[in-house]
């Protein structure tokens, strides 16, 4: 699947890291759920109710004149039985807590939390007037500044999101690091090690070299997210001690693609005018309501300096890879098979090639089709297409919906490995 993307001529966008005694620029990127006792009568009294008419005159008829008889009660299973199905019973409950790991492990387990957003029946936020400063002393234990040494020394930010030290950053903040320290906010500095990295997302894990538990931020969604929405940045610029920084701003864009001269073209970013400079790279950038919606990764620079314009790695996008990260310990690369193109007019993604045995090929799908929808989100350009996929992993069943002469189709396309990756 690819496509070609033009040049721009915008201003230029650097990768929000610092190194050394004064900012690094870093990486340049170019754009873009009774009965009722009443008074008593006496017998000479007429009857209060009338009689009924005759069964055969009614539309109803009461239970006692149905021929219906309860059925017989069930016989009580003997000892012998029930002391076999007891014994069967401890052993499929023996037999699943040793699948389980229950059973068999000789050190106690720990419990890892992971915050995620649920969605409450009335959310605060900070639009809703909730106190700012609250959400940035619940989230700021979570945001840490990373200390990197190494053949690309500099300063870079992290965002905690397993109670076992695990965090986010960006790629290139570490992926030549000799050395890795953590500050966290309240200034002790830990040891950590890189666990893995991803060039084409720019997304990176990291883990503390300590038990924990440490505090862990709420992983929100892009979905639903809308221009205009307040923004909010937490990161470490400039590597200016005393904890993390904090900016407020807007959602100013979503689905921006930026290119960059020295490596792959990062999709789907979420820009923003939250302020973002050297050393921000790997923050959080959190919505209102105090979630991280993304992972703060470059800032536009012109003539005159920051230009005001921030971009961020989509958090759908960076948990899919973490999940990787940590279960393959490389990110693995979903294979759709097609080649295509936007098509403006069609607000969807016309495929010129459907690749042979491959999982769109296999499901049904062929040049010319046009796709609208994956699993019920919009795909109008072949950016969203790379962007819904990349929230996959190979082996995920995705829904499809797409025309074809006219008529609206679907099918269901189970993804791969990319064969290449």
């Amino acid at each position: 699947m690819s496509e070609a993307v033009g040049g721009s001529t915008l201003p230029c966008y650097v990768a929000a890291r610092s190194g050394g005694p004064r900012p690094r620029a870093g990486k340049r990127l170019l754009s873009s759920a009774l009965v009722e006792s009443g008074d008593a009568f006496e017998a000479d009294d007429p009857p209060p109710f009338r009689p009924p008419p005759p069964p055969d005159d009614r539309l109803w008829r009461h239970p006692s004149e149905l021929a219906w008889s309860s059925p017989p009660a069930p016989r009580r299973a003997g000892w012998p039985l029930a002391a076999a199905a007891g014994v069967v019973g401890a052993v499929v409950t023996v037999a699943l807590l040793a699948v389980t790991g229950v059973i068999g492990d000789d050190a106690p387990g720990r419990d890892v939390v992971i915050r995620e957003t649920v969605q409450p029946a009335v959310a605060r936020s900070v639009d809703d007037g909730w106190d700012l400063a609250a959400m940035v002393a619940e989230v700021g234990p979570a945001i840490v500044r990373l200390d990197v040494s190494g053949g690309d020394a500099g300063v870079g930010s992290g965002v905690v999101f397993r109670s076992d030290g695990h965090l986010l950053t960006n790629a290139h903040v570490v992926d030549d690091a000799d050395r890795i320290v953590a500050v966290l906010s309240t200034g002790r500095s830990v040891q950590a090690r890189l666990v893995g990295f991803d060039r084409r997302t720019d997304i990176a894990v990291v883990k503390l070299d300590e038990d924990g538990p440490f505090a862990t931020a709420v992983l929100g969604t892009t979905d639903g997210l809308v221009v205009g929405q307040t923004a909010i940045a937490m990161g470490s610029p400039l590597g200016l001690r005393g904890g993390s920084s904090v900016t407020v701003g807007i959602i100013s864009a979503l689905g921006r693609e930026i290119e960059s001269p020295d490596g792959p073209v990062l999709y789907d970013m979420v820009q923003t005018d939250a302020a973002i400079t050297s050393g921000s790279s790997g923050g959080a950038l959190l919505d209102g309501t105090g979630s991280v919606v993304g992972i703060t990764t470059a800032f536009a620079v012109g003539d005159l300096g920051n230009g005001g314009l921030g971009f961020a790695t989509p958090i759908d996008v960076a948990r899919a890879v973490a999940d990787d990260l940590l279960t393959y310990g490389r990110a693995r690369r979903v294979w759709f098979g097609v080649r295509g193109s936007t098509d403006a007019a069609a607000a969807g993604v016309v495929l010129a090639e459907v690749v042979d045995d491959g999982p769109a090929s296999e499901s049904g799908l062929r040049a010319g089709d046009v796709i609208r929808r994956v699993d019920g989100r919009p795909v109008p350009t072949m950016s969203a297409l790379r962007v819904a996929l990349l929230r996959h992993h190979p082996g995920d069943l995705v829904g499809v919906v797409y025309d074809r002469d006219g008529k609206r189709r679907s099918a269901q396309v189970t993804l791969r490995e990319r064969p290449d990756s």
